[in-house]
């Protein structure tokens, strides 16, 4: 039978387990505001029976306390967890996406784009129909024109200072997840030393759960835990596990007590992605060197959104087919020949590529390149084929081999493809807008004539980035001459171009002819009888004054300039009737001259245009600027075509003032000139909204999967009430029994049989 004291054991066993569950209660009710602390609770189960061969069989032995343990479903965590990264992604694109928002505003409080735009192509160019040759109507216009460029180039520099902000944010979540890995591999190692004495390390578990929360907001994380066995006793429970977190697709950052860290690592210039990229932008690598996949399509969280703001193309990298390589500069540079097929590599008005080399992945091999070329020639079809020639660097310390002939057939890229609308998609957007307006514009600008008689020159230009010069932007470089035509339709314009030209050549001849002849100076009887009308006019408003031989001498100079100006308006007129009938029998035989010539000019192997060239690939929004002379000099801009006409024909000021609505002359993404805010605007908000909805969707998701999550492992202060309670009616039992049992154990000892 069991010892007599047996039942004070029992009773002791209860008081011991009341006292550890009012502990916990009491501890849980401290934490009651502790974030990311688990309830906690004590498990009990009771004792083994005692085997007292008496006919019961078997006497209870009272209660057991095996742990300590919290109260959690991982379950939930893993949902938080997963959502969490799908917030902190969307998180970064909704605010940046709505400063971009703000940048391309367009309000009376911030004038943008359409207000400004139309200051220039409406209001000021209204003022300069009415009078074409008014100096102080040039003068608005170039002051709008300037008004335009300063846009596009705060513009630029607004998107070059968020993409910086962009690219100092990247590494400071990096250094932050590094922070967290190395806080959770000591952890690990922590709870491991404790968890091996069989004893369950709950508040160093909540406080790596709450680290895991603030990671999964910066990367996707997968986590796992694994209980570590044994090799010499399988069966033996160690109470270790090995905890590993894998980020980005797998990835492994944590795996028990070690961790692999990120490091930043600034691009070099010559490592350039983009021509509108700042310099120093990060790449990321592990500490053993290795790359870390900043455009891995599994990685989330905050990581992701930030280098689809920062790197966002819209999917629109260089890609294209090896179909040649060679060598150049004695064979010390290797080159290679790319055919590419997408629309928006074969117009080099939209073209992003780095003017300061980079990086050229051929057939999954990096290259490094110093130089690109861009040509368009023509098959045996007549059709164009658009291609772009990479000269390779000669350093070998940039290019360990050499380039072999195997490239041939592969794909070529640079970049990364970064399916999102982000700062280089909107910068390339603004380099396109102003290359095919500047384009359109200043052709038709240097197709006429100022109000001096002088030949038209281009209005819009670009700086230079090393010096003060500007760039000419000449016809040897117009890649758009060619850009989306057959030999034959390129041909035809060139014919026509070339016709134009002869044609306004031989019309100057004869104008210039026939004004030679007709012009006449007049003669002194004239001017003398002129300057007699303008003094008798003065003695006629001032009978008391008499005219000094200074005032004779300012009369007779105004009456020559009056008689002279009269007769060659008079010649010029009569010049230009003569041109005008005279140009028509000519016409047959400039066409004839004009086909001969074209063909013969015509290069049958098309263009090519260099990365160095003068071509309008070098205007950005960062550099677009007004010509120097003509802003020093507002008379030079071009308002007439024909040099025969007055000073007063605005026929050429009509055609820019089509250039604003009619999409024949120049077209945007489908859209007019003056829709281009209209086009941006519509990308910016729709990506807007898109970021705010998704990231409160995903927040508000994050707030149901936390709250089932805290309803299971949160502290309620009610509940908590309730087990202080129980626990300590429980406690007071166990003691009443001990009373009752020592009470026994008196009468027992002390009044029986003695």
């Amino acid at each position: 039978m069991p010892s007599t004291f047996f039942g004070l054991n029992i009773a002791y066993s209860g008081l011991l387990a009341s006292n550890a569950a009012q502990n916990t209660t009491a501890n849980n009710i401290a934490n009651v505001e502790t974030k990311g602390y688990s309830r906690q609770q004590v498990k009990q189960q009771a004792a083994n029976a005692l085997r007292v061969f008496q006919t019961y069989g078997c006497a209870g032995a009272g209660v057991e306390t095996l742990a300590i343990e919290q109260i959690r479903d991982e379950f939930y965590d893993f949902r938080y967890w997963n959502n969490n990264a799908k917030v902190g992604e969307y998180d970064q694109k909704q605010y940046y996406m709505t400063m971009i928002e703000d940048y391309f505003e367009d309000s009376s409080l911030s004038p943008g784009f359409k207000t400004i735009f139309d200051q220039m192509m409406i209001t000021g160019l209204q003022e300069l129909l009415k009078d074409p040759h008014n100096a102080t109507a040039k003068s608005q216009f170039l002051g709008y024109a300037s008004s335009l460029a300063d846009y596009f180039n705060n513009m630029a520099g607004n998107m070059q200072k968020l993409q910086k902000d962009v690219n100092q944010e990247l590494k400071l979540k990096v250094d932050e997840l590094n922070s967290l890995a190395g806080e959770i591999a000591t952890l690990n190692k922590q709870i491991n030393t404790i968890e091996l004495t069989g004893v369950k390390a709950n508040e160093l578990r909540d406080r790596r759960a709450l680290l895991i929360d603030q990671l999964s907001e910066i990367v996707d994380v997968d986590v796992s835990e694994i209980p570590i066995q044994d090799a010499n006793n399988p069966d033996r429970v160690t109470g270790a596990n090995r905890f590993m977190i894998k980020i980005a697709g797998g990835q492994v950052l944590v795996d028990g007590s070690e961790f692999n860290g990120l490091e930043c690592r600034a691009r070099e210039t010559y490592e350039k992605v983009n021509q509108t990229d700042i310099d120093g932008l990060y790449e990321v690598y592990w500490e053993n060197g290795q790359q870390f996949n900043l455009y891995n399509a599994a990685m989330g969280g905050a990581l992701r959104g930030l280098v689809q703001m920062r790197d966002g193309n819209n999917s629109e990298n260089f890609q294209g087919l090896i179909v040649g390589t060679g060598t150049k500069n004695g064979g010390l540079n290797d080159t290679v020949t790319i055919e590419v097929g997408r629309e928006y590599l074969q117009d080099l008005n939209k073209c992003n590529l780095s003017d300061h080399g980079g990086i050229i992945n051929l057939g999954n091999q990096e290259f490094y390149y110093d130089s690109w070329e861009y040509s368009i020639s023509y098959d045996d079809k007549g059709d164009p084929v658009y291609r772009y020639t990479f000269t390779l660097s000669a350093d070998p310390a940039l290019n360990a081999r050499r380039l072999t002939n195997d490239r041939v057939g592969k794909n070529a890229t640079i970049g990364a493809s970064v399916a999102y609308q982000g700062i280089p998609y909107y910068m390339s957007q603004m380099n396109e807008w102003l290359r095919t307006f500047s384009q359109k514009f200043n052709d038709i600008m240097k197709s006429g004539y100022d109000s001096n008689g002088m030949q038209g020159t281009q209005m819009f230009t670009a700086d230079h980035a090393t010096d003060t010069e500007q760039y000419d932007f000449p016809d040897e470089g117009r890649y758009d001459r060619y850009y989306g035509k057959t030999r034959q339709e390129a041909l035809k314009d060139f014919v026509e171009e070339t016709y134009d030209r002869l044609l306004g050549e031989k019309y100057e001849e004869l104008y210039q002819a026939k004004l030679e002849e007709v012009k006449q100076d007049p003669t002194e009887a004239e001017i003398s009888e002129r300057q007699t009308q303008l003094e008798n006019e003065y003695r006629a408003k001032n009978p008391d004054k008499t005219i000094t031989d200074e005032q004779r001498e300012e009369f007779k100079a105004q009456a020559e300039a009056e008689l002279k100006d009269k007769a060659r308006k008079t010649a010029e007129k009569t010049a230009k009737k003569y041109a005008d009938d005279e140009i028509k029998n000519y016409t047959d035989q400039i066409r004839e001259d004009a086909q001969k010539q074209a063909e013969a000019d015509f290069p049958e192997t098309g263009i090519t245009v260099g990365v160095g060239d003068d071509s309008y690939y070098r205007m950005t929004a960062y550099n677009f600027a007004i010509l120097a002379a003509m802003e020093l000099d507002p008379s030079r801009m071009a308002n007439r075509y024909s040099q025969g006409d007055g000073v007063e024909q605005n026929d050429l000021l009509n055609d820019l003032k089509l250039l604003v609505t009619d999409k024949t002359r120049m077209s945007f993404r489908g859209c007019s000139a003056s829709e281009f805010l209209q086009c941006i605007l519509s990308d910016v908000a729709l990506n807007s909204q898109r970021a705010g909805t998704f990231y409160q969707s995903f927040k508000d998701v994050a707030g149901t999967i936390d709250t089932q999550r805290i309803s299971i492992s949160g502290v309620d202060e009610d509940e908590e009430a309730v087990s202080l309670v129980k626990y300590q009616h429980g406690y007071n039992l166990a003691c009443q029994m001990i009373k009752t049992l020592s009470e026994m154990y008196d009468r027992l000892i002390l009044e029986t049989g003695v």
